[in-house]
Formats: structure tokens, C-alpha cells, sequence
């Protein structure tokens, strides 16, 4: 499975955020798209995701060499600020969504199964999510896309104000994940990109670029990505 994106184009106004974006994503990888505050990076999965509208080019999912339309159920979108509802407990919104999706989600686990994938502690699992902490709320947030096995999943930065702990679970649980699935991992932060990632994607100057993986703990990689990024300023 491959995940195509051609042409793709985006504007502000007169700031050309997305400029022409050819890229094409294969199954099975953590892509990591790095990219510094403002690049674009949230556009182009919104963009994605078709909360915002592209003002060109197009995007479509290839299956055993025939294109396909990506439906809103093939993506999964984990933003950087949980969006949870807070009125639940932790056990009332997976149960909640178990139910609403029964006709697409394949119930493999019980719901205490579930929490345990996500490392939520059985003390947890009843309390308000108004109660949790960020990280948990992202957990909840990460478990539900999980849940609904997508066929390409975003994530936008959620692992940038975690703690060292959950952080590394969220890691760890994304590489026990990737397999059969577009992983795309949007960051600011270069070493996370490098320390989970099998491919990492340059968003600079409104265009993609891949970096090869053999180059990533080079030196001449590094000093690349610096002066890429740099740029960034005189646009």
C-alpha cells in the first residue's frame, strides 16, 4: 500500500505554505516530517485530512497497483492537544466509541485489555477524564485512533510535552504498530524524529524532501537539516 500525494499546494493569502508537494509514502514506516514552527507542517495534514481545503493538486491511497480514493475512515489524526470529553470517565469514552464504531472496529480486546495496551493504570480507567493528565488524555486519544486501525495515521507533535516515561511508551507502542499502516510523525524536535523514525521528511520553503536513512547519524545529515531550516528565516 502507498499513500500518493501529487502536486499538492496550499496558500495564505500571499504566503505559499505547501508549494508543489510530490511525495509518496509506503506501509509499514514511521515517516518522520520534520519541520521548525511554522513550516507547515499542521496544513499539510489538515490538508490531508480535509479540514482545510487545498487550493491544488491531489492525494490517493494505491492498493495492489489500483488507485483509491482516501475515505475519511483511513485516516487517523492524533493532534498535539488531546481533545478528549472531559464529562467521561476513561472507561465510559472507550466503550462509548467501541459502541459507535461496532460496525467497523473488529473488538479483538475487552476494554481493560485496551487500557493495559496504553499503560493506563486500572486506578485510572474511572476517573473523569477532566482529571487526566495531558499525557493521559493523549494516550485516550491515541488508543481510540489505534482502535480504529486507519490505513494512514498523522500525528502532530504528540509527544512534545510528555514526560520522559510516556513518551518512550508512545514510542515504543508506535514501532509495535507500524506494520500494515502509513505512519506519518510530525515534529519540530530532530533526535525524536531520528530516534523513532525510519524515514525523515524535510518540510522546508513549502516543499518535502526525504533524507536517506543510511545518512541519519552523519554529521554533513545534521549540519543539512540545520542549514535547511535556517532558510526558513529569509522566506
Amino acid at each position: 500500500m502507498k499513500f500518493i500525494i501529487e502536486h499538492l499546494e496550499k496558500h495564505f493569502e500571499k504566503k505559499e505554505v505547501l508549494k508543489d508537494i510530490d511525495f509518496t509514502f509506503e506501509e509499514g514506516r514511521i515517516y518522520g516530517l520534520l519541520g521548525r514552527n511554522g513550516a507547515g507542517k499542521t496544513t499539510l495534514f489538515n490538508c490531508i485530512n480535509r479540514d482545510i481545503k487545498s487550493d491544488g493538486g491531489c492525494f490517493y491511497l494505491e492498493e495492489d497497483g489500483e488507485r483509491q480514493e482516501v475515505k475519511p475512515e483511513d485516516i487517523g489524526y492524533v493532534l498535539s492537544t488531546p481533545t478528549v470529553p472531559e464529562f467521561l470517565t476513561g472507561r465510559e469514552f472507550l466503550k462509548f466509541f467501541l459502541d459507535i464504531n461496532a460496525d467497523s472496529v473488529d473488538k479483538l480486546k475487552s476494554m481493560d485489555e485496551y487500557f493495559d495496551l496504553m499503560s493506563i493504570a486500572p486506578e485510572d480507567r474511572d476517573k473523569l477524564m477532566k482529571d487526566y493528565s495531558h499525557g493521559m488524555k493523549n494516550k485516550m486519544q491515541m488508543l481510540v485512533n489505534i482502535i480504529a486501525d486507519p490505513k494512514i495515521l498523522l500525528l502532530d507533535e504528540p509527544l512534545t510535552s510528555l514526560d520522559v516515561v510516556v513518551a518512550e511508551e508512545m514510542k515504543q507502542l508506535l514501532r509495535s504498530l507500524k506494520g500494515g499502516r502509513i505512519t506519518i510523525f510530525s515534529t519540530h524536535i530532530m533526535d525524536l524524529a531520528l530516534d523513532l523514525c525510519d524515514v525523515i521528511v524535510l518540510l522546508s520553503r513549502g516543499e518535502l524532501e526525504v533524507v536517506e536513512k543510511s545518512n541519519l547519524d552523519s554529521r554533513e545529515f545534521k549540519d543539512k537539516i540545520i542549514a535547511a531550516l535556517k532558510e526558513e528565516d529569509h522566506v
